[in-house]
């Protein structure tokens, strides 16, 4: 038993020491002649590839047909040259492979997951999913149809669409303001031609990356990727100017989303945060972990377990290239929204008088140095990271480092940090909820302006 315990003790520091000491593996990264980035990581625990592809394709390129960016990445799989939609899930099914398309702010993916055995197969779908998309106008109308019918839905769960309209309510005519799925009017608006074009446009290989992660050699992978992708001519890549987002408010503001038939008020409170490249996000993550980061958080424990207001509050930093946000979320029964709100502001408010004392701080290092290593365990989260370092312009050296810094924050850069990055003053506060019960209440908290949850749009 004392062997045994000693082994267990010994595991235990072992994990403790690697997981204080990740670092990004070794990976190659070059450039294919016609502008694609490609990295290569080895990875050969398990015999799996995975494939993350990138293109500056998101939806800050709608415009104003607002749900494109969205349209477009679900659409590329919906048939290429060589295969129908049924047919590539019919090939994926088939092996338990994974393929999925997607489309954010920024960017736009193609991710797959696949056993060795199958790369053959798999690759040669990938490359005629990126490079030869045939956009079936049966397959789009269908699941344009789909797409129409869970924006309607979507406006049944306040907690599905409250960041759109915290979005559209601080970014205002930004392009971070638009919703990324679209809304009714627009994504009905939008042709199968009109992504033919964003597509022709956007996915291009000079704002272009691939990565792959898994049981190769890399010799072997960059003939592969060299051979799929090398002869791929795109248009050139557009320089388009982006503009900062001026998130200076110099007041508070209430916006109300009526809802008739809710029972409860879903709300943000929140402001201006940090964009991706900030080099203040990790001690801003840290004390992020305190006051709405975690389950024992300042926040959860005051609004869910001392008052019962609330099944759960957090609080978080929404990161964009340019930009970014701060906010409290939470949720609450009609008849205790103030209460709610006026609580979470005071332990807001606490933060920033009562500041965060050294075993708190210890607390929050050691719950975010042990919850950063699992989020790159995988090869998956591997080949994402990757392609994240190419659509926000960062190294492994935020990666490397992380730990390193959470260390080196000390309780009085944490004071420091919370005076700058979490607001405590003019306020935007978005309410999903019955206005009739709490529209005189919410007042004091700033002007207030309202829109119904059942009006298109956010």
């Amino acid at each position: 038993m004392k062997n045994i315990l000693l082994l267990l003790l010994t595991l235990t520091t072992l994990s403790a020491s690697a997981q204080n000491n990740f670092k990004v593996p070794k990976y190659e990264k070059f450039k294919l002649k016609n502008g694609l980035t490609v990295y290569l990581m080895e990875q050969h625990e398990v015999p799996l590839i995975n494939v993350s592809a990138v293109f500056d394709a998101g939806s800050i390129s709608d415009g104003d047909q607002y749900g494109l960016a969205s349209l477009t990445a679900d659409a590329v799989v919906f048939g290429t040259q060589k295969y129908t939609k049924s047919q590539i899930e019919e090939i994926t099914d088939y092996v338990g492979a994974n393929l999925s398309t997607a489309a954010g702010k920024e960017g736009a993916s193609v991710r797959s997951s696949f056993a060795v055995k199958d790369q053959d197969k798999l690759f040669d779908v990938i490359q005629q999913v990126i490079m030869y998309p045939v956009f079936d106008a049966t397959e789009f109308d269908k699941h344009k149809q789909r797409t129409l019918l869970e924006l309607a839905q979507a406006k049944e769960s306040p907690r599905s669409v409250i960041g759109n309209y915290f979005n559209g309510f601080v970014f205002d005519k930004h392009s971070y303001a638009t919703p990324t799925g679209g809304t009714k009017s627009t994504v009905d608006k939008i042709t199968v031609q009109d992504v033919k074009k964003f597509y022709q446009s956007n996915y291009t290989t000079g704002k272009g990356a691939i990565a792959v992660v898994g049981d190769f050699k890399t010799a072997d992978m960059k003939k592969r990727i060299t051979t799929l992708f090398g002869d791929w001519k795109t248009a050139e890549a557009r320089m388009v100017k982006r503009v900062v987002p001026e998130l200076n408010f110099d007041k508070s503001r209430v916006l109300l989303v009526n809802k008739d038939d809710a029972r409860e008020t879903t709300f943000y409170i929140g402001g201006k945060g940090i964009p991706y490249s900030s080099p203040d996000y990790i001690p801003v993550l840290v004390v992020n972990t305190v006051l709405g980061g975690r389950f024992t958080s300042w926040l959860n424990d005051a609004l869910r377990v001392n008052s019962g207001l609330t099944y759960g509050a957090s609080s978080r930093f929404s990161r964009y290239k340019m930009a970014g946000t701060f906010v409290i979320s939470t949720f609450t029964k009609n008849a205790t929204t103030v209460p709610a709100v006026d609580m979470a502001l005071d332990v807001l408010d606490s933060l920033h008088k009562t500041g965060i004392d050294d075993k708190v701080l210890a607390s929050a290092k050691a719950y975010v140095k042990g919850d950063f290593p699992p989020d790159y365990e995988s090869s998956g989260a591997l080949a994402g990271l990757l392609t994240d370092m190419f659509i926000y312009n960062f190294d492994e050296n935020f990666i490397n480092t992380f730990q390193a810094k959470v260390d080196g924050l000390t309780t009085a850069q944490a004071k420091s940090i919370i005076a700058q990055y979490f607001p405590k003053d003019k306020l935007q506060f978005v309410m999903v909820g019955k206005a009739s019960e709490i529209k005189e209440q919410v007042k004091k908290y700033g002007e207030v302006s309202e829109k119904q949850i059942k009006a298109d749009g956010y």
